[in-house]
């Protein structure tokens, strides 16, 4: 019985995971594989013999007797019992075709001849990163996948072999990006590594221990007293020494102090000497 239903239009993008996926270790078993086991074994002539050598050999088990339609004229006598065949010669593997040119080929050459063989390498190499930062075992990581993929297209053109080194704020159109539109700062939680965070948290642990014991608790308080009373101690002898220097300038300065001192005092306030208003007779 057939059934008969409509069938999706291949995938491009699926083809090309698929095939690339399949040059990468594991590779799939093969059945050949599986039934014909061909183990290489080192020649030694103690218990072989030269007749053997470069040769694929089987001991081949048989119920009639192999002496008696033994033919000395055909073959070795070190050869009776087996199978000998000889290893194939490797065929040679076809060169690819050539890439066709970008400017006279279909969409789907320029995909799989100038975009792929490039991105896919990039992509590989994207995901053994963000498996070494930890992405998949976190919500929030640091790993930006654009700008790994950035960095490596930059650094691995084949046309510019001076960039290998390059870093991702060296590379000219992404500072002019980053000038126009900069990026916010990264958390903290981001930017330590699990261990500098450790250190960081037990330190401050630590100083909270020894600041919470009672002698650096006095310590603290004394500290505290001693700044709210001499906090102004550097305005106060400035102003000294502008009263005390020569010139015109600082007659309204002394002026300005004389009044700013006698205003703390009330009993300044109440002396008079001249009357208020003006005197009748």
């Amino acid at each position: 019985m057939q059934f008969i239903s409509h069938q999706a239009e291949p995938n491009i993008w699926d083809e090309i995971c698929e095939e690339f996926a399949s040059m990468r270790p594991p590779f799939p078993t093969d059945d050949d594989q599986e039934s014909v086991v061909t183990e290489i074994t080192q020649y030694d002539p103690s218990c072989h013999s030269p007749v053997m050598f470069g040769y694929m050999a089987k001991e081949v088990k048989v119920d009639a007797s192999v002496l008696d339609e033994f033919d000395p004229s055909m073959s070795h006598p070190a050869c009776v019992g087996y199978s000998m065949l000889k290893k194939p010669a490797e065929v040679p593997q076809t060169p690819p075709p050539p890439a066709p040119p970008k400017d006279a080929c279909t969409p789907r050459e320029y995909l799989e001849h100038h975009i792929f063989p490039v991105l896919l390498p990039a992509l590989l190499a994207m995901l053994k990163m963000a498996k070494k930062e930890r992405c998949y075992e976190r919500k929030r990581f640091r790993f930006n996948g654009c700008d790994f993929l950035t960095e490596y297209l930059w650094r691995h053109n084949p046309n510019f072999s001076q960039r290998i080194n390059d870093n991702l704020e060296d590379i000219p159109f992404v500072r002019r990006i980053l000038k126009e539109n900069p990026r916010p700062p990264l958390p903290l939680s981001l930017v330590w590594s699990e261990e500098e965070a450790a250190v960081i948290i037990q330190s401050f642990w630590r100083g909270y221990k020894v600041r919470k014991t009672q002698e650096v608790q006095e310590l603290r308080v004394w500290q505290r007293e001693w700044r709210e009373e001499n906090g102004d101690i550097k305005r106060k002898v400035d102003n000294f020494w502008k009263e005390h220097e020569p010139g015109p300038e600082q007659d309204s300065l002394r002026k300005t102090a004389r009044l700013s001192r006698s205003a703390g005092y009330p009993a300044c306030r109440r002396l008079r000497t001249w009357s208020p208003e003006a005197e009748t007779s």
